[in-house]
């Protein structure tokens, strides 16, 4: 099969013909239909994560898929040949920039009718992640009032839509370009973190969902109320900062969960979520995907088409 492939770490992305993946008894092959990019993406390739998530090389690119089953495992039951369905794979089948992947069958979940598979292919990494952090790990709930840093990012723009749902009071950074789109996503205060200061313009909130880490991340423990929460995907609390401002700190991975991605199907399929989509590529045309991914200013996912 053709995939987008490293050969090393820090290397270039390039297409090659690599083999197919085994079928186990728990998983399904899928007749990969589009892929998209995570940030995370760009710091495995780099190497920054080699010591938690080792790679084999030729190592295959790519955490969010959306596809067709074509192989179904011994052990998989509730799925047949022909189901449209999305995921992210676990690291062990991570590779879904190819034609052919393989999905674990409770990672997965039956891609949403109303999307194509390119905006199927966006939602699942960056959906989880929001989901994971906003409902296990924060607990949010109706009324609060969180702050949600790169509100336009892949993550961002799906925690809005997430929290309005939940129904809490939505503050966001970004750029003022785009403003106008995470209000229309649901974002009640919109703060340009270019010119303003956040702790200026928001305090005593409930929750910050932090994708940033550093000062951002540090900064942060200052607008939250005592008994507030700062759940990061990004920082560690090194200085002890939520002991001394009397809140809870969160750090998590996201995992991957095909009963969540469900839930969040629900939410897509009645309208309450969609995606946003950057940019989409054809794979022959990955690398020039990756260099986009590596500005840092994609708005929503930067999708990838296979078939």
């Amino acid at each position: 099969m053709k995939a987008a492939i490293i050969n090393n770490y820090a290397t270039d992305v390039e297409i090659a013909d690599v083999p197919d993946p085994v079928l186990d008894a728990d998983s399904v092959l899928i007749q990969v239909h589009a892929a998209s990019l995570n940030p995370i993406d760009n710091i495995v390739r780099a190497g920054q994560m080699k010591d938690i998530i080792p790679l084999s090389f030729p190592h295959v690119m790519g955490y969010d898929v959306s596809g067709v089953v074509s192989k179904i495992g011994a052990n998989v039951a509730g799925i047949k040949l022909g189901d449209a369905v999305y995921a992210r794979p676990n690291q062990d089948d991570a590779g879904s920039l190819a034609e052919v992947a393989r999905i674990k069958a409770d990672e997965l979940a039956l891609k949403p009718a109303g999307l194509s598979h390119a905006e199927a292919a966006s939602i699942p990494l960056a959906g989880l992640t929001a989901w994971q952090a906003l409902v296990d790990k924060a607990a949010l709930k109706a009324g609060q009032k969180i702050l949600i840093h790169a509100g336009s990012g892949g993550v961002g723009t799906l925690a809005i839509q997430i929290a309005k749902h939940i129904g809490a009071h939505v503050a966001t950074t970004t750029s003022a370009g785009n403003a106008d789109l995470v209000r229309s996503l649901g974002a009640d205060e919109v703060i340009d973190y270019r010119t303003e200061n956040f702790e200026d313009s928001v305090s005593d909130y409930d929750v910050v969902f932090d994708m940033l880490g550093g000062e951002t991340m540090e900064r942060s423990f200052g607008v939250l109320k005592k008994g507030g929460v700062l759940v990061s995907i990004k920082g560690q609390d090194t200085n002890n900062l939520a002991e001394k401002h009397g809140v809870r700190f969160e750090w998590f991975f996201m995992s991957p969960n095909g009963a969540q991605l469900s839930e969040l199907s629900a939410l897509i399929d009645k309208g309450i979520v969609k995606p946003v989509i950057d940019s989409s590529y054809e794979l022959a045309d990955v690398a020039a995907a990756y260099d986009k991914l590596a500005d840092g200013h994609a708005v929503g996912k930067i999708v990838v088409t296979v078939r």
